[in-house]
């Protein structure tokens, strides 16, 4: 008979080892709440033995923080190939599945959790936006990018992060419809943006034109066209009168000739 022997860790192992320990018990319960001798019992080893790799529960915290930052930032990334719409939507899935895995740990990261206010905490939240930013930009084809689309992108990445830390509220809405519906809001951006500027308008152009009808952004149109009150009456009375509605004056439609 053989008894097991506990395999000893070099140091930079067993730092990994309690930086995942760590990151998995506050991915499930508040920070806050989880204390250094859980940690200890869960990666087995001693308390004093945690003491000996990390300084604090602080440091750990915020090694823990720095691991789930680098794994959301890759949830964005997303190979640049196929239409707009579904890329997003696939960013979108793999997006929430780690917000829904992750859920305190998530709030945690966004909100600051115990290092709120911390240099290197605000620094690790920075860091996932802006990757975020840029890969929707390598998704976008533009290295340049237009004050206008910076606006659009840097908002709807705000409204990505405020979304799910309101759906972890409740999960009052099934996480598929609000992925579906962050990716509409990409679009609603876009086009309330390109209502106001040529280069945004442009930019939206080619970003529909290799759009199917039965995909996301098709589906949003879809979904728009029958809550416009009067379009239908508008469009038939147009066609009766042979009158565009766009010839008009301050006076109304110009008469016909006779």
């Amino acid at each position: 008979m053989t008894t097991g022997v506990r395999r000893r860790m070099g140091v930079e192992e067993r730092r990994q080892q309690l930086i995942g320990v760590a990151l998995e018990l506050f991915s499930n319960r508040s920070p806050e709440d989880v204390s250094i001798d859980e940690i200890a019992a869960a990666a087995g080893i001693s308390r004093p033995l945690v003491y000996h790799y990390f300084p604090g529960k602080l440091s750990l915290y915020e090694a823990a923080l720095r691991r789930a930052a680098d794994e959301l930032a890759q949830r964005f990334v997303e190979p640049q190939e196929g239409p707009l719409g579904a890329r997003l939507l696939r960013v979108m899935g793999r997006f929430f599945a780690f917000v829904d895995d992750h859920g305190p740990g998530f709030s945690a990261l966004m909100r600051g959790g115990p290092a709120v206010g911390s240099t290197r905490t605000n620094q690790m939240i920075d860091e996932v936006r802006q990757a975020a930013y840029e890969e929707i930009l390598r998704h976008l084809g533009i290295e340049r990018p237009p004050a206008r689309l910076r606006l659009v992108v840097r908002s709807w990445v705000s409204l990505a992060e405020s979304t799910a830390l309101i759906w972890l509220e409740g999960r009052e809405i099934p996480r598929s419809e609000l992925e579906l519906q962050l990716v509409h809001d990409f679009a609603a951006l876009a086009a309330v943006s390109a209502a106001y500027d040529v280069e945004m308008a442009g930019i939206l152009a080619r970003i529909l034109a290799d759009e199917p009808a039965d995909g996301p952004f098709g589906e949003l149109v879809g979904r728009l066209v029958p809550l416009v009150p009067g379009d239908a009456d508008t469009g038939t009375a147009a066609a009766d009168t042979g009158t565009d509605p766009a010839d008009t004056g301050s006076d109304g439609p110009v008469p016909p000739g006779p």
